[in-house]
């Protein structure tokens, strides 16, 4: 006999012929996204491994810091695009029984290895550049300043390539190749006071001034991947809103025990259990409930339970937390 008292309910599974064509539709959505996400990556890896080689021979032949700061930038970029592209792949995976919520976090856990090397590799170039400010070395600034503009255009047409991408995965990727984007800028402008002024400690200066902004966008990267994978809720929703959206909806006296998160950082997930109000019905609530989720707050994927009877103690809020 059924508990009167609890009425558990993971989805709302009326009407189920239009909710198995949506979850059919948000698969063949989420198959095409990835697919668009990978050919981008795919173009924007090939012009960065490329130019990686041109400017580490480059750097090595006319003995500039700035050149071979941006070559190790454009190979640790490739590395992070190589693993991008990885990471895509695996999160196309079926879940299984021991990744009940399938493979879609791998994206994640991408980004947030490509934000701790961008941070390490950035490091290692400051100590560098301090050790080059110390003692400045003879730099070759005609070479220089073609080797850095062709560097320049490789990194505008893998940026170009990857316009478009909005998870955290590409994001990172397009992160990796703006900052080597500004590392060639730096170059020129490097080579362009060594040519004009024989400034060659223009070299290291400009260095520290890209590896300052680099550490920056590093940073963001790892703090928001690392949100994403302690089960933070996303900078579009908040628990709250979840609670203000119920407020109204028919046969909800209350709810508690909200929680909302991401796999990828970029679509919601929630669940929440919710007071039953008298004498309402609970599968007509529970599909209020749903469908207010996914209206409101583009919620698809919410788990629910149905409680009733005085579920919320006197005193507290009509949704609270924890």
């Amino acid at each position: 006999m059924q508990d009167p008292e609890h009425t558990h309910a993971a989805h709302d599974h009326a009407p189920h012929r239009d909710r198995a064509h949506a979850h059919a539709a948000g698969h063949h959505g989420h198959d095409h996204a990835r697919g668009a996400s990978a050919h981008r990556l795919r173009w924007a890896l090939a012009v960065l491994l490329i130019f990686t080689v041109i400017e580490a021979v480059g750097g090595w032949w006319v003995n500039s810091l700035a050149l071979l700061s941006d070559a190790v930038h454009m190979a640790a970029d490739s590395a992070a695009l190589l693993l991008a592209l990885v990471a895509i792949r695996l999160s196309a995976r079926p879940p299984s029984a021991r990744l009940t919520y399938g493979n879609g976090r791998w994206q994640t856990l991408a980004a947030f290895v490509n934000g701790l090397v961008l941070l390490l590799l950035t490091v290692g170039l400051i100590v560098e550049a301090l050790q080059r400010l110390w003692r400045p070395e003879a730099v070759e600034g005609g070479w220089m300043l073609v080797i850095a503009a062709l560097g320049g255009l490789a990194n505008l047409g893998a940026l170009f390539a990857l316009t478009g991408g909005e998870s955290l995965n590409e994001r990172g990727a397009r992160l990796h190749v703006l900052s080597d984007l500004l590392g060639s800028a730096a170059a020129m402008l490097a080579a362009g006071l060594i040519l004009g002024f024989n400034w060659t400690v223009a070299d290291p200066l400009l260095s520290l001034l890209v590896s300052a902004l680099i550490l920056r966008s590093g940073w963001h990267l790892t703090r928001d991947s690392a949100h994403v994978l302690l089960e933070g809720a996303p900078a579009s929703l908040s628990a709250n809103e979840v609670c203000e959206a119920l407020a109204d909806v028919p046969g909800v006296a209350g709810a508690h025990h909200v929680h909302v998160w991401s796999l990828d950082g970029a679509e919601p997930v929630a669940t929440l259990h919710v007071c039953l109000a008298a004498q309402a019905e609970s599968e007509a609530t529970l599909r209020a409930v749903h469908h207010r989720l996914h209206d409101a707050l583009g919620i698809e994927h919410a788990t629910v339970q149905i409680e009733a009877g005085a579920c919320i103690s006197p005193g507290q809020p009509h949704c609270h937390l924890g």
